[in-house]
């Protein structure tokens, strides 16, 4: 990995993504509408929230009958039991439940506040799931982003988590394609010739938090492109999830 000049920008006026739309066509569309000119290695942050709703992963409340469990829940915390019923079924392990706050652990491994079911940016009645396989909505969009643009690209698709031990969300990479995620650094020396044993560095995560400064939760630039980041390699967004033997706070 090696640094130099990096160079951000929001790609406006996509309009709202709705369910079977072309998201890399829209995508395409909106960046040759700018002007702006896509080069080899460029970088396509997009955020879930885009990605899940031109899949169709969108769930309409008046549909959703509460479990015993959802209702006992909401009711002792205000919440819409229907929403946590959504919840708890995108749920693979309840890690906390108190105080309102539920913080469980996907199916895709990933621990975060509600399964990471939004109803923000969400057509009124309606929540917004992740989608079923980052990974796969990333390399299909990179697939079609290849094509649109030629030469050889990267896809994050990214999402806004919350942090223990700090304030503030920052957006993760949850989805990877044709970057390596993470770059590991043990073995090298630091600046006093010890060896590094413990620094890997969560590249996808610091480019999907990079991105967010320019694309925002409500300004409507659902993605970014970064120019000038020097990679190699390829991975998923599945390498950034911890193992469980692994993490001392499971």
């Amino acid at each position: 990995m090696e640094t130099g000049a990096i160079r951000m920008f929001g790609v406006h006026g996509m309009g709202e993504v709705r369910p079977g739309d072309d998201l890399a066509g829209m995508i395409a569309g909106a960046v040759r509408a700018s002007g702006e000119r896509i080069r080899e290695n460029d970088i396509f942050v997009i955020a879930q929230k885009a990605v899940s709703k031109a899949e169709g992963r969108i769930v309409q409340l008046d549909s959703v009958e509460p479990s015993a469990m959802a209702r006992r829940w909401a009711e002792e915390y205000g919440k819409d039991a229907r929403v946590v019923e959504v919840i708890l079924r995108e749920t693979r392990r309840v890690v906390r439940m108190d105080r309102g706050i539920l913080i469980a652990e996907t199916r895709h491994g990933f621990v975060c506040a509600n399964a990471g079911v939004d109803n923000s940016n969400a057509p009124p009645g309606t929540v917004v799931l992740l989608p079923e396989d980052p990974d796969r909505s990333a390399e299909l969009l990179r697939e079609r982003l290849q094509a649109a643009f030629g030469g050889r690209l990267g896809v994050v698709v990214s999402d806004s988590f919350g942090r223990p031990w700090r304030e503030g969300l920052t957006n993760v990479a949850l989805g990877v394609a044709g970057i390596e995620p993470v770059v590991d650094c043990r073995g090298q020396k630091d600046d006093f010739g010890r060896n590094l044993q413990v620094t890997v560095i969560a590249v996808a995560d610091e480019l999907a938090g990079a991105a967010e400064l320019v694309m925002g939760k409500n300004r409507k630039v659902p993605v970014a492109v970064i120019q000038g980041f020097s990679y190699k390699g390829e991975g998923s967004g599945r390498a950034l999830v911890r193992a469980a033997e692994l993490d001392l706070f499971r």
